[in-house]
């Protein structure tokens, strides 16, 4: 269908994928800087999974979990040790959108509440209700979504401001919302660091004067972690960085690295008032939750989260060391790093600029992702895997491309 694109005006034919990297029909390689959109932590095709995936297709396939199987339980025991705080009851789904979906149905359910608050620039799913509380116009997607009771407000975060001002600009419209209709909201639903909203982070105390906030007026956090959770940014979960326990966490993604599988979790107490028959057909069935399992295990054992947050360090280093006129800032945290990049010319926007930016680091063999409001950040997020060799020569191509292009466009 036409809502169907690619990020290149050549797109490579990608036909198989080792680790950090992916290779094309003609066998060109590729370092992959994006991870599938931060779902590869281990790697694509990584052996040590593919073995425990490939021996559970040929033991047991798929039951839905309305049957019993020793996967389920398993991965939902060792959720419940790796997940924040007091988190400890899963349901399981196929997608983040589901997921949310999900979340958003049980604090309704527990809140007895239907309203929700979301922040400007978020991002959280295709379904209709997930639609309605993304807060980035092109992923709307539909015009006749859900209106009554969802209300958005500032992210912390503007070009224009500083951080602290920007917070206290967010609270104060959360304030204002909470203080005319907390009665009627069951949650508000954030990412802990907006991914397609170009890689926005926080100020440190945000979350916690927004839980607090929230607690007054009987509100649920709800926490979406799709894109960031399970190591990328140097914390098993993002909300991690800012000490606060959510009321819900959902997670997707790099779970399943590459096998579709969802969650929502949540607390005992909140997790009771989930009693109304639901099931998902393919949520967590066996090869998901078998999948699932061993990348928690191969996430510990290779020491993945803290190799993010080392590499990630190292990534954010060198890149604030190019001093490129066509960055304008460089934000993030692990190896999740936005680079928005700013046009010096009239003859074409950041957006143009960041697609030939990132056509051309594709011609020198690597894929980087694009994501913020005006589509100008590159974003870096690559399999957890990824080697130091193969960031420094990211960075000589990336060096040579900015070069080349303030050379073009530069006045």
């Amino acid at each position: 269908m036409p809502a169907t694109a690619h990020f290149y005006q050549d797109p490579p034919h990608i036909v198989r994928g080792s680790m950090q990297y992916v290779f094309d029909q003609h066998d060109k390689r590729y370092v992959d800087f994006y991870a599938g959109v931060s779902v590869m932590n281990c790697g694509h095709s990584n052996p040590e999974l593919i073995a425990k995936t490939t021996k559970q297709l040929e033991d047991l396939q798929h039951t839905s979990t309305i049957y019993l199987t020793q996967p389920i339980v398993d991965l939902a025991e060792k959720l419940a040790d790796v997940l924040p705080g007091n988190l400890n009851r899963t349901f399981f789904c196929v997608t983040g959108s589901e997921a949310n979906e999900g979340a958003m149905a049980l604090a309704r359910l527990h809140t007895q509440k239907r309203g929700f608050i979301a922040l400007k620039g978020g991002l959280h799913g295709r379904t209709h209700l997930t639609m309605s509380v993304t807060g980035i116009p092109m992923w709307r997607l539909d015009d006749q979504l859900v209106e009554d009771d969802i209300y958005f407000i500032d992210r912390p975060h503007h070009p224009e401001t500083e951080a602290k001002e920007a917070m206290e600009t967010s609270l104060q419209q959360l304030k204002v919302i909470l203080e005319a209709r907390g009665e009627h909201i069951a949650a508000l639903i954030l990412e802990p660091i907006q991914g397609n909203g170009g890689i926005i982070m926080y100020p440190k105390d945000y979350l916690i004067q927004v839980k607090q906030l929230l607690s007054k007026h009987n509100i649920l956090l709800i926490v979406d972690e799709v894109q960031t959770g399970y190591g990328r940014t140097g914390k098993m979960f993002a909300v991690e960085h800012y000490q606060v326990i959510p009321d819900i966490l959902v997670s997707a993604k790099a779970l399943g690295n590459g096998i579709p599988i969802s969650t929502f979790s949540t607390n005992d107490t909140i997790a009771a008032s989930f009693n109304k028959p639901s099931a998902s057909t393919f949520g967590a069935n066996p090869v998901a939750a078998t999948t699932a399992l061993h990348v928690l295990d191969y996430l510990n054992s290779h020491q993945l989260v803290k190799r993010a947050e080392t590499l990630g360090d190292y990534l954010k280093e060198k890149l604030v060391s190019l001093h490129s006129k066509l960055i304008k800032e460089i934000r993030g945290i692990g190896l999740m790093i936005g680079v928005e990049i700013q046009s010096p010319s009239s003859k074409l926007t950041g957006a143009e600029l960041t697609d030939q930016i990132i056509e051309d680091m594709k011609n020198k063999g690597f894929l980087i992702g694009k994501n913020g409001l005006e589509r100008n950040v590159l974003a870096f997020q690559p399999p957890l895997v990824i080697e130091k060799q193969d960031i420094d020569q990211m960075l000589e191509a990336l060096t040579n491309t900015l070069a080349k292009s303030e050379t073009l466009y530069c006045d």
